[in-house]
């Protein structure tokens, strides 16, 4: 029955209310009995989603913008569709259209005028949204062709346009997903593949789809030798997804320059006392760890694990939230022989370096590697050293006094301290299938925190890229140099120490990954990391994050740059142009390992 008896109830409706009501009740898509005469329910079982429409063109082109890929959804389907889901196209022949959608649109189904005062009377009293009044209809992104060779699922680039009114069917097939998508089978898993924040499921045991970052030489190094960026806003969960990919690459192997296939070290610089509890198992439930197993995904507390404890006088380090071995070390003065930028309290000119550099030598000619910091403020406190440095010309006095006050503003309790020197820990620095974490959080001041850690980066940076490391251990491990707050460390700044810092991870960016040696930096202010690191940096996993000049510094696609800010914790979007298309992911949400427990 006609809805149009409804309406002659309104006391304010008019004769010519009721003439237009009947107007519009005779025309197509109004709720009339003869509307019900349709047949649009042939004998058998619809397939997929809805069909290709050509109503605006239907057209495939090298240049994304000209490209026009539209499907008509049917009505009892139209709930299930999302914004990013990926769907299929066939071709006559065996080949497949993978794509992704980027628009949803209500279109009309008929020549009627819907924006009027009886059209919205009616609809305000039905219960329910009439469907089939409307098209609805999907913009799709053409992401690869889909093809058989020898066996093997490939993929190409779109280079062929599908035929008006192909079936299009939602992708569901693992291996559909991954070749469209590019996403390697095997490699370290960083989580599963998702749309909006629900992860993708196929039909498949599991059902969910692992993504995976390159891991072997097949098609070029490791990509966790090209350098990974983590960046999330606090509460983002941006250290509990670093924990899950760092205890995978924990576990894999790589292969060096004569052959060896060697277990990966990570050394982590950590300013919150946090990844030492990676020793520890956390509060997986045996459903996870054998759900874990069966995706092939390292789990539970690494035991090869030790904190390696910078010592600065009158400072302790608590440590009480994790079991894994502590041991403590102190930069050896030597260390400045090779390294003058660690004594340099504050930036030197262009005649202070080279000075310093002759004081220097000038000490451990005479005292050798032996000698400690206070032995060389006593050397500087000499008046005929001053004397005679002057009077030949090599240090002129002013210089020796600006150089000698710049020595004295270096923190006093830092060199020569009642531990073991850090060079001669390499052992205990790299081990292979070793995690070594060096805690920062109880360090006085930050100079103190930019000298450890420059101490410890630059001996292990230097050992990887010398053609005669004073380690072999160092030269010849597979090494994931990590950072947490990598913006307090690398950021540009106006002291020696800092920007030596820099210098450091710039060289390991540019010439680690022929070493393997791989940079894993956490940060939640990407816009403040030093250009010639970030540069660098070919892998991003971004999770939330609220600030707009963080989240543009990341450089990731505009349609997922504007997802950013509504991610959940554990959601992020990876970027790793040489691994995938770029795409959205759901991380573990139980830590591997223990975290903040």
């Amino acid at each position: 029955m006609s809805d149009l008896g409804d309406f002659t109830d309104f006391s304010s409706d008019t004769g010519d209310d009721a003439d237009d009501a009947s107007t519009a009740d005779s025309s197509p898509g109004s709720d009339a009995d003869d509307f019900e005469s349709y047949d649009v329910t042939p004998a058998g079982d619809d397939r997929g989603l809805g069909t290709l429409s050509v109503s605006q063109g239907l057209r495939v082109a090298e240049d994304g913008d000209d490209t026009r890929l539209r499907a008509f959804v049917t009505t009892g389907n139209r709930d299930s569709v999302r914004l990013g889901k990926y769907l299929l196209v066939p071709y006559p022949d065996d080949e497949l259209l993978f794509c992704r959608i980027t628009a949803l649109e209500y279109a009309q189904e008929f020549q009627a005028d819907d924006a009027t005062e009886i059209h919205a009377r009616r609809a305000m009293r039905r219960d329910e949204f009439e469907e089939r009044d409307y098209k609805f209809m999907t913009t799709l992104d053409p992401v690869a062709v889909l093809f058989e060779d020898g066996g093997e699922l490939k993929r190409r680039m779109t280079d062929r346009v599908p035929k008006p009114g192909a079936l299009v069917t939602e992708a569901a097939d693992a291996d559909q997903i991954k070749t469209g998508l590019s996403i390697p089978a095997d490699g370290v898993f960083l989580g599963h593949l998702s749309v909006g924040g629900e992860k993708v499921r196929t039909a498949a045991d599991p059902p969910t789809i692992d993504y995976r970052l390159e891991d072997d030489y097949a098609d070029g190094d490791p990509l966790v030798f090209r350098h990974v960026l983590v960046a999330g806003g606090t509460g983002s969960g941006k250290t509990h997804a670093s924990k899950n990919v760092l205890r995978q690459v924990l576990d894999s192997t790589y292969e060096m320059d004569d052959d060896r296939e060697v277990q990966a070290a990570v050394v982590q610089f950590d300013p919150q006392d946090e990844y030492a509890q990676m020793h520890d198992d956390g509060s997986l439930t045996d459903a996870d760890s054998r759900r874990l197993e069966r995706e092939g995904v390292a789990y539970g507390g690494h035991d090869d694990t030790i904190a390696l404890v910078p010592k600065e006088d009158g400072v302790i380090y608590g440590g009480e939230n994790h079991r894994a071995e502590q041991l403590e070390f102190t930069i050896p003065f030597s260390m400045a022989r090779d390294r003058p930028w660690l004594v340099a309290g504050s930036s030197l000119n262009e005649n202070q370096y080279p000075a310093l550099k002759e004081l220097l030598r000038r000490f451990f000619r005479q005292y050798g590697d032996s000698g400690t910091y206070e032995e060389f403020l006593t050397f500087l406190d000499d008046p005929a050293l001053k004397e005679e440095l002057h009077e030949a010309g090599r240090v002129h006095e002013a210089t020796y006094d600006a150089v000698k006050r710049r020595v004295r503003g270096v923190p006093r309790g830092i060199f020569d301290q009642s531990a073991r020197p850090i060079t001669d820990l390499d052992h205990q620095l790299v081990r292979p299938g070793g995690l070594t974490v060096v805690p920062t959080y109880h360090l006085s001041t930050s100079r103190a925190k930019e000298m450890f850690v420059l101490a410890v980066s630059s001996m292990l940076v230097d050992d990887k890229l010398s053609n005669s490391p004073s380690s072999d251990r160092i030269k010849e491990t597979p090494v994931i140099l990590g950072m947490d707050e990598a913006h307090n460390f690398l950021a540009d700044a106006d002291n020696v120490q800092a920007r030596q810092v820099v210098s450091k991870f710039t060289e390991a960016a540019k010439q680690g990954r022929k070493e393997r040696l791989g940079l894993f930096l956490i940060t939640q202010d990407p816009q403040d990391v030093a250009d010639p690191v970030f540069k660098q940096v070919n892998t991003k996993l971004v999770l939330n994050l609220g600030d707009e000049d963080a989240i543009k510094s990341v450089n990731i696609p505009s349609s997922l740059e504007d997802k950013v800010p509504y991610m959940e914790q554990g959601q992020m979007v990876v970027y790793s142009p040489d691994n995938s298309e770029p795409v959205e992911l759901v991380g573990l949400s139980t830590c591997v390992t223990r975290h903040g427990e």
